[in-house]
Formats: C-alpha cells, sequence, structure tokens
C-alpha cells in the first residue's frame, strides 16, 4: 500500500513539473491551467473565453494570474480614508501641502502644511459641514483651481462619507449650474472671484445649502435673507465652528462613491462619472507595481484637480507621502513656480511638452554655429547611448544639458505624459535633455485614469505601454473602418477595458451607460489601437468622431489634427470635412514667432499677424508644409487637407473651442469657423469642379 501511495505522490509531483533539457535536466513548475498564458514582454496573452481558444486579452506582465485592486503591501486600504489615515500615522511630521507666501507684495518661498496639520484640517471641515447639518451621502461641490484647501475638503469628504463634486473653474456659469442640479450638489465650496458669479444664479440651484468661500473675510461675506435658505461662510470659520464640534469620523466602504466627475465631452451636456473608492485605490496600485514615488519626493500640482489625471497623481503622493507645492494659479508664472519649487516628479500634458521641446530647439537655433553643432553632438551621442542601453558621457550633460534641466528646477527623475498624444520626437527629445524616465500613460475618467502606461526600461517611443495591472485589455474589430483582430503586422481594433478600475456608470443616465459598457462588463474607450510586439499598445486613431466624406472614406479627424501638430507653423489645428464634400478643409491657429520669421525671410512685410494670415503666400506655405508632414507619416490622399484658412487667436477655453483637457469641441468650432469653411470650400470648387459639394 505505501508503494501505490509514493508511487501516486510522485505523479501528482510529475504533473507540477516540467523538465528542461537532455543531458542537464532542470526542473521546473509545469505550468497548470490556471497559469497558462503568453508571455510577450510587457503584457501576456491570455484568451477571454475558453471555450473560444481565441487568445485576445492582455494583461501586464506585473500581474497577469490577479487583477489588482489593493496595494501589495498595504492590502488593508481599500478607501480614499484608509490611503489618508495611513499616509498621516506613517508621515506624521513630513511636509505635505505648500503654498507660496507673500511677503511685501512680491512671491516668496514655499510655505508647508505637514501631513499632520492637513489631517487636523481634514477633521474640522468635516466636523463643520455636520455642524451645519449636511448628511452623510452628500454631494459637496468644489469650485476653485488647486490649492491646499482643495485637497483638504477632499480628504474631508473621504472621512465622513461626503461625495466631492469637481466643478470646472473653466466651465462657465451653465454647465455648473447643470453640475449642480444634475448631483443634488448641498455644499459649494468656491473662493471670492466665483462667489458673485454663484450669488447670481442662486435660485436656480435650489439644492444648495451652504456655500463656503476660501479666501473669504467675514467681515465682506454677504448675509444672505433667511428665505433663501442658503448660508454663506469663510472657509476659516467653517474651520472654527468644526474645531469647536469635533465629530468622529463616518468612514466609507470600498464600493462607496468616492466623486462624481463630469466629463467636458466635446458635445452636449457633461456626463457624471460614479468613481467608486475602490475604483481610485484599484487604479493607483496597479500603477504603483511600475512607478515607484518616495517621501522624499516634491511634486508641482498646477494640471487641474478636477480632471482625473491630477486627481490620482495626488492619491498617489499621500501613498508615499510626497511633498506636494502648488502653483499660484498663473499659468504664465508656472516656470517661475517650477523654478522655487525644484520639483523631482513632473506630470504634463503634449501641449507644454510642445512648448519647452519648441522653446528649447528656437534658443539652440539663434545661438550660433557653434553652441548649435555643440547641441546636436550631444544630442545624437546621448540618443545613440540611450538606444543602445548604455549610459552616455557625463561630459555632455555639464556642458549642454545640465542647463536645460535647470529650466525645471535641475531636480526632475521622472515625467509622465496624459491627456493627449506625445509626439515620439518629443518624447525622445524629453528623455535626452532631462536626463530621466519619461513615461507616456494613456486613461479615461471612465477608468479612474490609467489604463496603460509605459515601462521602465522600455526605450521604444510612440505608444503607451502595458495595462494597467490592475485591469485587462482587449481589441474589437471595427469592420467599418477596416480595424481587425486579424490585420497584419499587428491586430487593430477598438480598446475595450475590465477589471476593477472601471466606473459604476454615468450619474442619473443609464442609456448612455449601456452605449459604453456591454453585457460582458468590457468599457469600449472609443479608441482604436494596435499590438506592438512586446505586448505595447499603441493608440492610431477614434472611432468617435468619425465621419464620411462624399465619396464614403470615413475620416477620423483627430488622428489628422495630431499629425499636422508637428508643422512648424501650427499652434492648433481643426480639420473639417462632410459627407457633402469630397475633400477636406483645415483652419489653423499659427505660431506667431514662427509665421513672423517665415515672412521675414521671404522679404513679406505686414503691420500686423491678422494681415500676415490673411496673405496667400503664408497659406501657401502653411499648406505645403502640411503635404510635407502628411507625405512623412502617410496620409492616405483623401486624408490631407486641401486648403487652410490661418487665423492668429488660439483655440481656447475663453472662446468656446476648446474642452477643459484641450481637446477641440468639433461642434462649436464649425459653428464658430462656419464662414472660413464655406469660403474654402467655394474656392476649391471654383478652381477644381469635382470639388464642389453634393
Amino acid at each position: 500500500m505505501d508503494s501505490i501511495a509514493a508511487q501516486r505522490r510522485l505523479k501528482a509531483i510529475h504533473g507540477h513539473l516540467a523538465v528542461d533539457g537532455d543531458s542537464f535536466p532542470q526542473l521546473r513548475p509545469n505550468l497548470t491551467a490556471g497559469e497558462f498564458f503568453i508571455d510577450h514582454g510587457y503584457s501576456v496573452v491570455l484568451p477571454e473565453k475558453l471555450q473560444t481558444g481565441k487568445w485576445n486579452v492582455h494583461r501586464s506582465a506585473y500581474s497577469p494570474l490577479k487583477l489588482v485592486s489593493r496595494f501589495h503591501d498595504h492590502p488593508e486600504i481599500g478607501t480614499l480614508h484608509d490611503n489618508f489615515v495611513h499616509a498621516v500615522e506613517t508621515f506624521r511630521d513630513y511636509k505635505y501641502l505648500g503654498t507660496r507666501i507673500r511677503v511685501d507684495g512680491t512671491v516668496g518661498e514655499y510655505k508647508w502644511m505637514t501631513y499632520g496639520e492637513a489631517a487636523t484640517a481634514r477633521s474640522e471641515i468635516g466636523s463643520g459641514l455636520i455642524y451645519h447639518g449636511i448628511p452623510k451621502g452628500s454631494c459637496i461641490g468644489l469650485y476653485f483651481i488647486n490649492r491646499p484647501e482643495w485637497l483638504i475638503v477632499d480628504h474631508a469628504c473621504s472621512a465622513y462619507s461626503s461625495i466631492s463634486v469637481p466643478l470646472y473653474d473653466t466651465l462657465g456659469p451653465d454647465a455648473v449650474k447643470f453640475i449642480v442640479n444634475h448631483a443634488s450638489v448641498q455644499v459649494i465650496f468656491c473662493v471670492p472671484q466665483t462667489l458673485n458669479s454663484l450669488l447670481s444664479f442662486l435660485s436656480d440651484i435650489p439644492t444648495v445649502r451652504l456655500i463656503v468661500v476660501v479666501g473669504g473675510i467675514d467681515e465682506q461675506i454677504p448675509s444672505l435673507p433667511s428665505t433663501t435658505g442658503v448660508q454663506v461662510v469663510t472657509y476659516s470659520k467653517l474651520l472654527s465652528q468644526g474645531r469647536s464640534n469635533l465629530q468622529p469620523f463616518c468612514p466609507p466602504k470600498p464600493d462607496d462613491v468616492a466623486t462624481i466627475c463630469y466629463t467636458s465631452g466635446t458635445t452636449g451636456t457633461p456626463k457624471g462619472a460614479i468613481l467608486t473608492h475602490g475604483n481610485l485605490i484599484a487604479n493607483v496600485a496597479g500603477t504603483s507595481l511600475s512607478v515607484k514615488f518616495f517621501p522624499s519626493d516634491v511634486y508641482i500640482s498646477y494640471l487641474p484637480l478636477a480632471h482625473i489625471y491630477e486627481r490620482v497623481n495626488q492619491i498617489a503622493t499621500v501613498y508615499n507621502g510626497v511633498a506636494v507645492g502648488f502653483y499660484q494659479g498663473d499659468n504664465m508664472k508656472l516656470m517661475d513656480d517650477v523654478a522655487a519649487l525644484r520639483p523631482t516628479i513632473f506630470s504634463s500634458v503634449p501641449r507644454l511638452y510642445n512648448r519647452i521641446y519648441a522653446g528649447i530647439l528656437n534658443a539652440v537655433k539663434t545661438s550660433g554655429g557653434l553652441r548649435e553643432r555643440l547641441f546636436n553632438a550631444a544630442y545624437n551621442a546621448k540618443k545613440q547611448a540611450i538606444l543602445s542601453g548604455k549610459n552616455a558621457s557625463p561630459m555632455w550633460d555639464k556642458l549642454v544639458f545640465n542647463k536645460i534641466r535647470e529650466r525645471l528646477g535641475g531636480r526632475v527623475r521622472f515625467m509622465t505624459s496624459g491627456a493627449s498624444p506625445l509626439s515620439p520626437d518629443v518624447m525622445d527629445f524629453l528623455k535626452i535633455c532631462f536626463g530621466c524616465r519619461v513615461s507616456e500613460g494613456y486613461g479615461m475618467t471612465e477608468t479612474s485614469c490609467v489604463i496603460s502606461g509605459m515601462d521602465e526600461g522600455d526605450n521604444l517611443s510612440g505608444h503607451v505601454g502595458s495595462p494597467n495591472p490592475a485591469c485587462e485589455v482587449k481589441l474589437v474589430d471595427v469592420p467599418e473602418m477596416n480595424y481587425t483582430s486579424d490585420d497584419q503586422p499587428y491586430p487593430r481594433g477598438e480598446i475595450c477595458v475590465r477589471g476593477p478600475i472601471i466606473f459604476k456608470g454615468y450619474y442619473k443616465d443609464e442609456v448612455q451607460t449601456k452605449e459604453v459598457v456591454d453585457e460582458d462588463e468590457w468599457f469600449h474607450t472609443g479608441d482604436i489601437g494596435l499590438w506592438l510586439p512586446e505586448g505595447r499598445l499603441k493608440i492610431i486613431d477614434r472611432k468617435k468622431n468619425i465621419f464620411k466624406l462624399a465619396q464614403g472614406e470615413y475620416i477620423a479627424p483627430e488622428k489628422i489634427e495630431n499629425v499636422y501638430a508637428k508643422c512648424k507653423f501650427i499652434a492648433q489645428c481643426f480639420i473639417y470635412g462632410d459627407s457633402l464634400n469630397s475633400s477636406l478643409v483645415a483652419v489653423v491657429s499659427v505660431d506667431p514667432d514662427v509665421l513672423k520669421a517665415w515672412a521675414a525671410s521671404e522679404g513679406i512685410k505686414c503691420e500686423d499677424l491678422g494681415q500676415l494670415c490673411n496673405d496667400p503666400r503664408a497659406r501657401a506655405a502653411v499648406l505645403a508644409d502640411m503635404d510635407a508632414i502628411g507625405r512623412e507619416a502617410q496620409l492616405r490622399g483623401f486624408e490631407f487637407a486641401k486648403a487652410v484658412t490661418l487665423v492668429h487667436e488660439p483655440f481656447t477655453l475663453e472662446n468656446g473651442l476648446l474642452t477643459p483637457t484641450f481637446k477641440v469641441k468639433r461642434p462649436q468650432a464649425k459653428e464658430y469657423f462656419a464662414k472660413a469653411i464655406a469660403n474654402m470650400y467655394a474656392e476649391l470648387s471654383m478652381s477644381d469642379p469635382s470639388q464642389k459639394s453634393l
């Protein structure tokens, strides 16, 4: 019997082991069914459904067998409240929130609040809201830009189970009014600059019971008639009221709603994405496996806290005890704030990185022949070293790049880019000039931010990395755009995401929720991607916003705009077409310095930039450069703009042409430039009868 039992044991062990090699056999674990996947380097591939046998789901190589939902070293952290409590217990006396102080009207150094001090303020604000009778589960609106009070109020919401609702400072009164009513917001935290705006439509937001003015002075706060049912107090008064009436925490559960983030959208009214504590913790826990922050790090906060990109960055900084310094609130003074703070972590968007890139290149070109040759030699040497996985000579940093690093304070060790595609040229440029890790990520509000990100040590540019370990990603065929999983050399399709990071739906909008989340719980992003070798994801197109030209060709304008963004004359670009016309036209907001320099080189004299934009020679030069860029990017014939209108006015939030995430609002742009569009098509029809509208 013992012999039979022993044989059974040996057979069981043998089933779990595999033998490598003939002459020198090596034992290794045999892959069981639960561990069976194909290793693709940065991500692994699994079958979505075992019965179909189709291997189409990618997961991060960091955690292929289980999607991450908690921090691996602190699994007890399930909510944002847990996260902050952990930070306060671990980093109580560490610097946390910093602002620049004014001395005799001059902005000076940063003054810091510790994690412990922020925790005290959090308790006082939360208790102050209870003092005013605000019940658990209420929606709290935040209507001001980045400053320490924003995060303290957010922590208070988490500690006392309220729901934070960011109100974009750039959305304007109508959108703010819509969100406040849609979410039944009971409290609004604002600043003196936005108080009057709120009071002007107070009768239109009947759910509001309390307005708290951050930075307000008690004596200057208006007293409202009791009939309004609304109280107005300063932030400092609310702190005092809470301090005198401290209440115990009312901690949320991981499945409780943490925030309703309204996405601006390029059309229609804003949609409120419902995100739970568990959603947000899962996203940050997933990214923390590949991105490491430390208590010695310093982060500058200037990206809007109303957007998920900055919001999730803040959750990560709390977990790791990072010091967060705030900008003054003026984008024009951002570089001055960076110089004073000297951050080690810098998160931004391509729009700013492109400006840094253009500014440095312009400075190099105007510095003279010898310096330009030195820069080019240093740049090429360092680029070759990076591509070959070697360390470049420190001589190049001393001679050239340390001066460039000083533009961001000289200490940046990690840069991130998100919100829109970053040109590979700019990505490589940042890596070389700043000598640090640069990671491009991809995410959405509906996925609690990060869907994928570039891995450390990956020197290939032009992609958005591997999946966040907290989600799985697949590509779904889009036959009307000729994207399929059978495409060669790489599978292509709509990017779909599933896992603990997926939102709970759009608030009070089941119809739109069902449009994007299918019965198998896959969230359909609307973005088109492909899988590069080693499991990297690359965004190549957009399913939404596609339209047909007269001959039936499908056009994805955002893809074309991203190509033309490399044109030296172009600051911003809007591509237009419709099913009544056979070609595309473009409206270009010009880079004034480049256009003026070109005009001077051509001997063209104009009184102002507006006159230069209307000059046919300028239009021809810009269109020629666009054509060259388009050919280089291998645009198809019908994807080329056939006519261009130059404008000197930038597309901005203020003129209604951009969303707060700097995407073009297409319907508004169409209306805004209706006359220019009509004129371009009229000119095209005169020069080429085949271009006439149908």
